[in-house]
């Protein structure tokens, strides 16, 4: 009878556990959809590059981006240069920028 019990609360901990991991394991292409819309549509992106991090992104009218939205969606901070926006998105960076070359 013990042992039965044992045996629910494991069953029990391993659901909650993977319930937890799926709801943190994001979807990175409709996050990278929504960074594109963000940022003011495709059209908008010049050029963008990832190093570490950062997320380097040359628009042509920065006034079409959201910035609010962007780090609603996670970015850590935003540095605007011109028509330069130098996003902070930890690791995510990489697989984002992987998306949006999928997008362009």
């Amino acid at each position: 009878m013990e042992y039965i019990q044992y045996l629910i609360i494991i069953i029990v901990l391993v659901i909650v556990a993977f319930a937890i991991l799926k709801s943190k394991n994001k979807n990175f292409k409709l996050e990278a959809n929504k960074l594109v819309e963000y940022l003011g549509g495709s059209d908008n992106i010049i050029e963008y590059a990832y190093t570490k991090s950062r997320l380097t992104v040359k628009v042509k009218n920065v006034n079409l981006v959201n910035k609010e939205s962007i780090q609603k969606l996670g970015a850590q901070g935003i540095v605007e240069v011109d028509n330069q926006l130098k996003i902070i998105l930890g690791d995510d960076a990489r697989q984002l920028t992987r998306y949006i070359d999928e997008l362009k």
